[in-house]
C-alpha cells in the first residue's frame, strides 16, 4: 500500500491510500488535486472515507463520487453530501480490502468520527480528521472539553506503532506552544528539531504515531503534574481534570 499527502489549500493533506490499482481517499476537501492524482497515477477511487463534515473536508465529495462512482462513508450524526452510508463508533467497514473500525471522537464536532485499521503493510494505521494533530487536538466548536479528553484518551490508547494522519499540516505551530507548555521535554524538543528539518525540506511532518504522541503532546498529557501545574499558573481556576484541560485547549487559542 502507498500512502500520500495531497495538499490542499492553504495547510490540509487529503490521505489517497492505493495499492498500485485501486484508491481510497479521506477527507476530500478539493476533488481537483485527488483527481489529478488518481489520473497521474492510473488508479481507480473505491471509496471515499470522511471524518467530519466541515466543507474543507467534504467540499470535493460530490464532485468525486459523480466522476468516480465510489461510495461515501461518513459520521451517521453529522450532515454529509448525501448519499453517503452513515457510520457510528464500534461499526466497521471493508474499504480497499482493508477492515477500518469506526471509532466515535467527538469534540471537534459532535459527531467525529475516526477509521483505524490494525494492520496496513504491519503496522497500524489511523485517520482522525480534525481530532488528533501532531503535538495538539482539535478546536471545540460542537463539542465538550469533556467529549474531547475522553476521544484522545481512546486514541492514545492504541498501538504505540499507529500512524496518525491527520488532515493539516499544524505541527510545527503545536509544537511551539508545547514548548510553552513542556520547556523541561526533552523528547519534544528532538521532535520539533526533526519536524523543522522536514519543513525546511518541503516534506509533511505526517503522519506521526502514537508512540510519538504519546511522549511529546501537551493534550495527551493533560493529566500529568507539570502540565496542570502549567496550566494552572496560566489559568489558577482550573481544578478538576476537565477543567485542566478546557484551559489548555483555551490557552492554545490565544497563544501566539
Amino acid at each position: 500500500m502507498n500512502l500520500i499527502a495531497l495538499p490542499a489549500f492553504e495547510d490540509n493533506y487529503l490521505w489517497l491510500l492505493h495499492d498500485g490499482a485501486r484508491a481510497l481517499v479521506v477527507d476530500p476537501g478539493d476533488a481537483q488535486p485527488v483527481q489529478a492524482a488518481l489520473d497521474r497515477l492510473g488508479l481507480q477511487l473505491q471509496g471515499i472515507l470522511v471524518t467530519h463534515h466541515h466543507g474543507d473536508h467534504t467540499g470535493g465529495v460530490a464532485a468525486l463520487r459523480a466522476a468516480t462512482g465510489a461510495p461515501v462513508y461518513g459520521p451517521a450524526r453529522e450532515r454529509i453530501p448525501e448519499p453517503f452510508e452513515p457510520l457510528r463508533g464500534g461499526q466497521g467497514v471493508t474499504v480497499l480490502g482493508i477492515d477500518w473500525q469506526v471509532i466515535d471522537v467527538p469534540g471537534h464536532t459532535a459527531g467525529h468520527i475516526a477509521y483505524f485499521a490494525a494492520d496496513v503493510d504491519g503496522a497500524p494505521l489511523l485517520f482522525c480528521g480534525d481530532t488528533l494533530f501532531s503535538g495538539g487536538c482539535g478546536r471545540l466548536f460542537e463539542g465538550t472539553p469533556e467529549q474531547m479528553l475522553a476521544s484522545l484518551d481512546t486514541l492514545a490508547a492504541l498501538p504505540a506503532a499507529t500512524r496518525v494522519c491527520c488532515a493539516h499540516e499544524y505541527t510545527l505551530a503545536n509544537l511551539r506552544f508545547a514548548i510553552a507548555v513542556e520547556p523541561g521535554n526533552r523528547a519534544l524538543a528532538d521532535y520539533t528539531r526533526q519536524c523543522e528539518q522536514r519543513r525546511a525540506q518541503g516534506l509533511p511532518t505526517l503522519p506521526s504515531d502514537i508512540g510519538t504522541e504519546r511522549a511529546i503532546n501537551p493534550f495527551l498529557h493533560s493529566r500529568q503534574p507539570a502540565v496542570v501545574q502549567a496550566v494552572r499558573a496560566h489559568t489558577p481556576s482550573a481544578h478538576d481534570e476537565v477543567a485542566v484541560f478546557a484551559a489548555l485547549r483555551e490557552w492554545k487559542n490565544t497563544f501566539r
